[in-house]
């Protein structure tokens, strides 16, 4: 026996099928946008009401057109995209990164306070002294 809500849970499913759905970034911009319309309605100045309004409905399309979207490989490079900036910021703490005086490769070195160090640059063998 069909009900009314059956039908429309199958609806739903049949029209999602091949659409990308959600994800962390879909989930990450959501947030931001419920938490800068939050925001908003502490502020008294219109203008910075406005365009905290602006950026929230920017976001909300753009996580709707995510969500609805049947490109499935772009929608993933900007989900590895965004997690590889997050996995980076994360390793900010833990991680300092110089850049090599002879050829500008990126060192990644981990933190020790107030250590200074000699960095060998892997790629073309520079050495240089940094405060870790």
């Amino acid at each position: 026996m069909n009900t009314f809500f059956g039908r429309l849970k199958n609806a739903l499913i049949r029209f999602m099928q091949g659409r990308y759905g959600t994800d962390k970034l879909n989930l990450v911009m959501l947030a931001s946008a419920l938490l800068l319309d939050m925001i908003s309605l502490f502020l008294k100045a219109a203008a910075a009401r406005a365009v905290l309004g602006l950026i929230t409905g920017v976001l909300l399309a753009f996580c709707i057109f995510r969500t609805f979207s049947r490109n499935i490989p772009a929608r993933t490079k900007e989900l590895r995209f965004f997690e590889n900036k997050l996995r980076n910021l994360k390793s900010l703490k833990t991680h300092h990164i110089y850049r090599c005086p002879g050829c500008s490769q990126k060192i990644r070195v981990p933190r020790k306070k107030g250590v200074r160090a000699e960095i060998r640059c892997p790629k073309c063998g520079t050495v240089f002294v940094k405060k870790i």
